[in-house]
């Protein structure tokens, strides 16, 4: 990935060097994931929300192929994953970037051990990758409901002049 500019750069750390961004972290660490494509208030809101179950936030975001596997559509996601790290980043909530090839988190919820594991309220917390990983080593999982109904998806129909 090409640096987005210093200060957004010590926020975006790459998988393999995860433990060394996690160190200077405080814990509890809250772990969520997701695309995250055309950032909107739902988003925001979210990871303010996230943010506020423990002291830092890891943010892991799809990369392009991995988004393109979770069948939005052809043309997603319509930001690079360089762009919209370097977005999320700059987010005051967010604390530290990073991103995953597979289709789950699964790997690096193993590798950081989070407190916390949150997702949208669009996931039942049975359902949530890594609940039962979290829950086994002592930390909680949270299925944070919508409080702004908004999604990339709806703006996308919007924006191309559908309902």
């Amino acid at each position: 990935m090409n640096s987005p500019g210093p200060k957004l750069t010590a926020a975006i750390c790459a998988p393999d060097e995860l433990q060394a961004g996690l160190a200077p972290l405080a814990r509890p660490l809250v772990f969520t994931n997701g695309v995250f494509d055309l950032l909107h208030r739902g988003h925001v809101t979210y990871l303010a929300q996230a943010r506020a179950l423990g002291s830092s936030l890891l943010l892991a975001l799809n990369t392009d192929a991995s988004v393109r596997r979770l069948g939005k559509g052809e043309d997603r996601p319509i930001n690079t994953l360089e762009d919209r790290a370097a977005v999320v980043a700059a987010l005051r909530s967010v604390d530290l970037v990073t991103w995953f090839e597979q289709d789950t988190p699964l790997e690096l919820i193993l590798a950081c051990r989070p407190e916390v594991l949150v997702k949208g309220g669009d996931w039942a917390v049975d359902k949530i990758v890594g609940a039962d990983e979290v829950r086994g080593w002592g930390g909680t999982v949270h299925s944070i409901p919508f409080q702004f109904e908004r999604s990339t998806t709806s703006l996308l129909q919007r924006v191309r002049g559908g309902p």
